[in-house]
């Protein structure tokens, strides 16, 4: 089927082929927001996922998110929040690390008083130390499995509430290191097959604490970089899969921190105007291949859209679009002008300046203890 669209394109060749069609993304996704189908009971137990997925998408296309909207959808993440720290995937449903991430990264979108208001911090650490192992993993849940999709959950509510300490993470460095294999990628667990999504989690969670210099990054970025597809343009999940758009977040996500860490060791090497993947094959393979014509984006030709996809291939297409910032800040935009997104930060996916202002505000408050939280219960 891409071989299909490929050729299609090749025979109308212009770069009218090459259109995002925001307005039928938007319709999509404001949508969701309101009212979900039956075919979204399977996500019960995902629904601050959905919020995020949303959110993001809508500010990587600059989309404003109405006053109402945004104070409803707090309230609603309010009602996932456990007693004992932490959100469920719905309201009064067990906490679980996953969903916890999805809510705070929803509620840093947002970015309102309101919404900073909603998280219990103090409840929040005390959850966090209640999943922390021996040997520095973390319980996607109590009771839960371990895999370092948990130890990026943590590192990421915790760097960006202002909950991160030095006890809370000791040893979780080390135990994610150990999870790198002789592919070069990241396992879910120390021993396991290299897989994008771990990966990127890893990855993600060693920068936040500063110690991705304990991986083999060399190895990392053959591995990584041999996963953009040479036909497609997109990026497999792992080596002899097919190719999928969500992983268009997942790979292309870890060339900007590995850009950024060996840049840290002075590697001379280094372009200092384009991230080391094709950036236009990237998005060549998103805009034929993954929008579907009536909004929402997807894994590949002939499967179905979803939320999530159209979340992870804007965030992938966003990452293709823009190189560093600041004074570095470079942009590859294929197509049209209109194309052009919102850019994304590669650590917590959601806005840069998202980022920025959430970091501050919890900076402005003092990092609870766990005597404090425990006193509170």
């Amino acid at each position: 089927i891409v071989q299909e669209v490929f050729d299609a394109c090749k025979t109308n060749h212009h770069t009218s082929q090459f259109i995002l069609q925001r307005e039928k993304h938007f319709h999509y996704l404001k949508r969701g927001l309101r009212q979900l189908t039956e075919a979204y009971e399977c996500l019960d137990a995902s629904r601050p996922w959905l919020c995020y997925w949303i959110l993001h998408s809508l500010e990587l296309l600059d989309e404003p998110i109405p006053q109402s909207v945004a104070s409803d959808v707090c309230q609603f993440l309010s009602r996932c929040q456990s007693p004992q720290g932490g959100f469920g995937g719905g309201p009064g449903q067990h906490p679980h690390l996953a969903p916890t991430y999805a809510a705070v990264n929803a509620l840093c979108i947002i970015g309102t008083e309101e919404a900073f208001g909603i998280i219990d911090r103090g409840k929040l650490l005390e959850y966090l130390h209640s999943l922390k192992q021996p040997d520095g993993s973390f319980l996607m849940h109590v009771g839960g499995e371990v895999d370092v999709r948990s130890a990026y959950c943590a590192a990421s509510v915790a760097s960006l509430t202002n909950v991160l300490t030095p006890a809370l993470f000791a040893g979780t460095a080390e135990w994610i290191a150990r999870c790198q294999n002789w592919e070069g990628g990241i396992g879910g667990v120390p021993g396991m097959e290299a897989h994008g999504g771990y990966t990127f989690c890893g990855m993600a969670a060693l920068v936040i604490l500063k110690k991705e210099h304990l991986l083999n990054l060399r190895s990392l970025l053959h591995w990584v970089t041999s996963r953009q597809m040479r036909f497609e343009g997109g990026f497999q999940g792992r080596c002899n899969k097919l190719v999928d758009g969500c992983y268009s977040f997942w790979q292309a996500g870890l060339l900007p921190l590995l850009h950024r860490a060996l840049h840290a060791r002075g590697d001379a090497a280094l372009s200092m105007t384009r991230w080391m993947f094709d950036q236009s094959a990237l998005q060549e393979y998103i805009l034929l291949c993954c929008q579907c014509p009536a909004g929402g984006l997807l894994d590949k030709p002939g499967k179905s859209r979803d939320f999530y996809h159209t979340c992870y291939c804007l965030s992938g297409l966003a990452i293709a679009q823009h190189f560093g910032s600041g004074d570095l800040h470079h942009e590859t935009v294929l197509g049209v002008p209109e194309n052009r997104l919102q850019a994304t930060h590669p650590v917590y996916n959601i806005a840069p300046e998202k980022v920025v202002r959430a970091v501050m505000h919890f900076l402005q408050q003092p990092v609870p203890s766990l005597g404090t939280a425990a006193a509170a219960n």
